[in-house]
């Protein structure tokens, strides 16, 4: 027993220390989160191109997180008849077919449609991507949640990066890039991966899975109150995304390699506090205290915005920070997520992230309206007063959610 208990230990020493398949849906994750903000950059150029509106461009946005936020509803049932290692795959061959074609067009309401069919691809390899890294690992669920929101870190500061250096040759070039590198991320999951693995073990007890899963878990106060407040922050989460880089294209005419410098920079530090500041600040805090102080943090920095929306400096050095704000609260609230109810972790991952990404979905489009309505400072205070309506939902359900601080301290 003492033997038994001493490898489990040394096992859970590092968060580095994972089986190879791990490191392969980890690698396939960064490849598959570049699409987020991968169009970040190019919206000015696509703009000018194709005679674009700012209202269509944000439907880039719309589309993709509306069908990912639907499509989380029968991740679980179609995985529980395809298994883990054929959704993930399937999910990458619906990104790359839906991207390349994506670059092939030159309409942008096809192209809207056709990120569509990208969000679906993303639908099925994030929601299972999540829990085959936390299945497979050796180092417990916290620290592998920990590696997958690095992943999504480094996807996300890579994606604008790499938009922006392949924007520059061509507005199509982002898109075939994208095709290019779910090739690769192809590769890795089919070689590496092992058909038969603890995964299977996972996915095995969700063989009656139902349609209605998802629903049952935010039955559970507690993961609906996480649901709630996620797609409440990450309606500023995409107003900073995408009306930001309009604010800095239009406004201060920053061109495509600037903005994808500006969210690399917000990037990076946001894949940086996940991994090195939001552990410690859960110790210190608590997951639930800390999470609110991070996201009253990020409604400062769209308040800011809001204010200083002329001053170029300002913005980006706004920009910039939200990311370790924002990295922070995801590593926070995704654990918490994990532990909020007693369901498999795939179906309260699947019930959270359809209402995550409703917010997601919503909050592009509004921030243009929002900017047509009143002025072009509106939505950055707007963005930021539903961040600070999350925190007051959760601060509301805190005696819901006391048992999840007591999770991880245990």
């Amino acid at each position: 027993m003492q033997s038994t208990q001493g490898q489990a230990t040394h096992k859970k020493n590092s968060m580095f220390d994972q089986p190879i398949a791990v490191w392969a849906v980890a690698f396939a994750s960064i490849i598959a989160f570049m699409g987020l903000g991968l169009v970040d950059p190019i919206l000015p150029m696509m703009k000018d191109k194709l005679g674009a509106s700012d209202s269509q461009l944000t439907l880039l946005f719309t589309s993709y997180n509306a069908v990912m936020a639907v499509a989380m509803l029968i991740t679980g049932l179609i995985s529980s008849k395809l298994g883990v290692k054929k959704m993930l795959l399937t999910g990458i061959v619906i990104i790359a077919v839906f991207s390349g074609l994506a670059g092939c067009v030159n309409d942008v309401m096809a192209i809207v449609w056709l990120r569509a069919g990208w969000g679906l691809g993303n639908a099925f390899f994030v929601a299972t991507a999540l829990s085959a890294i936390v299945s497979m690992s050796h180092v417990g669920v916290a620290k592998s949640i920990i590696l997958f929101e690095v992943a999504v870190g480094l996807g996300i500061s890579v994606g604008p990066l790499l938009g922006g250096e392949l924007g520059a040759i061509s507005w199509r070039g982002p898109f075939f890039g994208v095709a290019g590198l779910m090739v690769i991320a192809f590769a890795l999951i089919f070689f590496m991966m092992p058909k038969a693995s603890t995964v299977a073990t996972a996915a095995s007890s969700k063989r009656k899975a139902s349609i209605l899963d998802p629903f049952r878990a935010l039955k559970h106060r507690s993961l609906l109150t996480f649901g709630i407040a996620a797609m409440l922050y990450n309606f500023g989460f995409f107003t900073l995304l995408v009306y930001a880089a309009l604010v800095l294209g239009h406004l201060h005419h920053v061109d495509v390699h600037g903005l994808g410098y500006v969210f690399l920079g917000w990037g990076l530090l946001l894949a940086i506090t996940s991994v090195f500041t939001a552990p410690v600040l859960q110790r210190r805090q608590g997951t639930i205290k800390a999470m609110c102080v991070q996201l009253l943090l990020f409604a400062a920095t769209l308040f800011v915005m809001g204010y200083w929306t002329t001053d170029k400096t300002t913005v980006i050095a706004m920009v910039i920070l939200a990311g370790a704000f924002l990295g922070n609260n995801n590593t926070l609230i995704t654990t918490a997520v994990m532990n909020a109810a007693p369901v498999e972790r795939p179906t309260a991952s699947a019930a959270y992230s359809f209402l995550r990404f409703i917010g997601g979905a919503l909050a592009p489009y509004y921030a243009v309206k929002f900017a047509e309505w009143f002025d072009f400072h509106a939505p950055f205070y707007i963005g930021g007063g539903f961040v600070v309506l999350a925190v007051i939902v959760i601060a509301l359900s805190h005696k819901h959610l006391k048992h999840v601080d007591q999770v991880e301290g245990h």
